[in-house]
């Protein structure tokens, strides 16, 4: 089987340990990946990738991400979520709705932002978290650019802010955090994570963990998204047999003249099933981006 399950995260459990409970199910020959590293106390979207769906990643991680949440006030940690240690307090701000809209305001668009010490972020070829974790005196990563094209903010108590944010690949939830909270001239952490979206793939999709680990035991993949579909942000294009014979001998040639137009990929399809995605190269030609093996 091929394809995608979006399985809807709980807290706890790590992504990887996500990837190893599906795979304990579907054999160890079968490669199995996720897209999205969310952080063992989120919860939400976790997609994970089966099959010849782990070739799918270059065409579907750079969708927008959408998160919910709950930001601490007046307290920031290492590793600026619930899980760290206190390493600086401030006093509570006041809040109200005018406040937390201007300061909503300062963050959408796009924006430099420091990724936290406790990162999977590498420093000559060592993970920060890594670094961070063995007491090394760990330098902050340097900030890179990241686009927030909402972000709603709303008091939830003295303390408490809750939040939805939808932004680019490679945003921190955590660095936001600490930043929406020195933004309200006191400090802050996440509380509370939740992933509702990632790129095409929305929590209404999504199913519990244990509930598809059942399914799987049961060699039950109904909830398995398939490869064409898992790629419906890509137009496609319909080949016959002989054109799919000449593509799986790497004769890109084949594809000539189909590419749809300002198209960066597309896929394309033969007996309604996924058999490559393209990239064209010219208004003529194309490029065999990757080639699919689903029989």
């Amino acid at each position: 089987m091929h394809g995608v399950i979006i399985i809807d995260k709980p807290s706890s459990p790590t992504s990887a340990e996500i990837v190893r409970l599906v795979k304990s199910r579907l054999g160890r020959k079968t490669r199995v990946g996720h897209l999205g590293t969310l952080d063992p106390f989120a919860t939400g979207v976790l997609p994970i990738l089966v099959g010849e769906g782990t070739k799918l990643a270059p065409f579907i991680d750079k969708g927008e991400k959408e998160y919910t949440g709950i930001i601490v006030l007046g307290s920031e940690t290492d590793t600026l979520d619930r899980t760290g240690e206190v390493i600086r307090t401030a006093p509570l701000p006041h809040l109200d709705d005018d406040r937390l809209d201007t300061v909503a305001a300062q963050f959408v668009g796009t924006i430099q932002q420091i990724p936290p010490i406790f990162s999977a972020i590498k420093r000559e070829g060592v993970p920060l978290y890594k670094m961070a974790r063995r007491g090394d005196d760990v330098e902050p990563p340097a900030p890179r650019t990241v686009e927030i094209t909402r972000l709603e903010l709303r008091a939830e108590g003295p303390d408490r802010v809750s939040f939805l944010v939808a932004c680019s690949s490679g945003m921190y939830v955590r660095s936001l955090a600490r930043d929406i909270g020195n933004a309200l001239e006191s400090a802050g952490h996440l509380l509370e994570l939740r992933r509702t979206r990632n790129g095409e793939f929305a929590i209404a999709q999504a199913v519990p963990l244990a509930a598809a680990l059942e399914e799987l035991e049961r060699k039950d993949y109904h909830s398995i998204v398939g490869m064409r579909e898992a790629l419906s942000a890509l137009p496609e294009v319909q080949i016959d047999p002989a054109t799919e014979r000449r593509l799986r001998n790497g004769d890109s040639r084949a594809l000539d003249g189909l590419a749809p137009p300002n198209a960066k990929f597309y896929k394309v399809i033969a007996r309604e099933n996924l058999v490559a995605v393209a990239e064209p190269t010219s208004r003529i030609t194309s490029a065999i981006a990757r080639i699919f093996n689903l029989d």
